[in-house]
C-alpha cells in the first residue's frame, strides 16, 4: 500500500525535506515548497531535491504554477554550477513557459556560463539585473564558479583575464585576489601581477591519475574559446 497523505495539521510538524521524502507527489505540500524557495533565497541556502519536487508538482497542476518562484529556482540552480542542476530543473519546465522572456534570458546566461564566455555572460546579466537581483549572492556565486573554471584550465592567468571572468577591476579585484591568496592558494607574481593557480590534475596533466574516469585536458580547454 502507498503512504497515507498527511493532513495539514500533521504536515506542520514536518520539515520540508521530510515532507518531500514522505510523499513528494502530495499537492497539499505545494505551498510549503513555494515558501521554502523563498526561504532559500533569503537565507542563501539551497535544496535541489525540494525544488525539483515543486517543479514536478507544477507539471501535475500547471494552473498553480508561480513563474516568479520558477525563476528563483533556476537562478539558484545557476548559482550551483558546475553541477547540472540548471538542466535538471529546466527539463521539468514546460516549453511554453521556457519561451517567456525571463526564462529565455536565463537559458542564454546558462549557455554563456557553461561555455566559459564570461564577458558575454556579464553583459547579458547587466541587461537582466531586474531578474537576478531578486536572489542575493548571485554575483558572488558566479565569480566563484568562474574562478573554479579558470583553475581547471590554466596554470597561470593574467590580471586582465581574471578581471573579465569575474567582472571586477580596481580595488574590488584586489580584494578578491587577496581573499583567494589567503583561502585558495593563489600566488600573485610580483613582476606583472599575473596569478599562479594551484596545481590540479587538469591544469597539470602530469598529476592526472591513470584511470578511465579521467577527463582529458583538451575537453576542459574547449570550454574556454575566448580566454585562450
Amino acid at each position: 500500500m502507498g503512504k497515507e497523505i498527511q493532513s495539514p495539521q500533521e504536515q506542520s510538524s514536518y520539515t520540508v525535506e521530510q515532507l518531500v521524502a514522505v510523499n513528494p507527489f502530495n499537492p497539499e505540500i505545494l505551498p510549503d515548497l513555494e515558501n521554502y524557495v523563498n526561504e532559500q533565497v533569503t537565507s542563501q541556502t539551497y535544496s535541489l531535491d525540494a525544488n525539483l519536487c515543486l517543479l514536478r508538482l507544477y507539471q501535475f497542476e500547471p494552473e498553480r504554477m508561480n513563474t516568479h518562484i520558477v525563476a528563483q529556482i533556476l537562478i539558484k540552480a545557476l548559482m550551483a554550477l558546475p553541477t547540472p542542476d540548471f538542466s535538471l530543473c529546466l527539463f521539468l519546465i514546460p516549453e511554453r513557459v521556457q519561451m517567456e522572456e525571463q526564462f529565455k534570458a536565463l537559458i542564454v546566461l546558462s549557455h554563456y556560463l557553461e561555455t566559459g564566455r564570461f564577458q558575454q555572460f556579464w553583459d547579458e546579466a547587466a541587461k537582466n539585473r531586474h531578474i537576478l537581483e531578486a536572489v542575493p549572492g548571485f554575483e558572488q556565486a558566479i565569480q566563484a564558479y568562474a574562478s573554479h573554471l579558470l583553475s581547471l584550465s590554466y596554470q597561470k592567468v593574467s590580471r586582465s583575464v581574471l578581471a573579465e571572468a569575474v567582472n571586477m577591476d580596481g580595488a574590488s579585484l584586489d580584494k578578491f585576489v587577496e581573499h583567494q591568496v589567503t583561502n585558495s592558494g593563489w600566488i600573485v607574481e610580483k613582476e606583472d601581477g599575473s596569478i599562479v593557480l594551484p596545481q590540479n590534475e587538469f591544469n597539470h596533466p602530469e598529476l592526472k591519475k591513470n584511470t578511465s574516469e579521467s577527463v582529458p585536458l583538451e575537453h576542459i580547454a574547449r570550454i574556454f574559446p575566448i580566454l585562450g
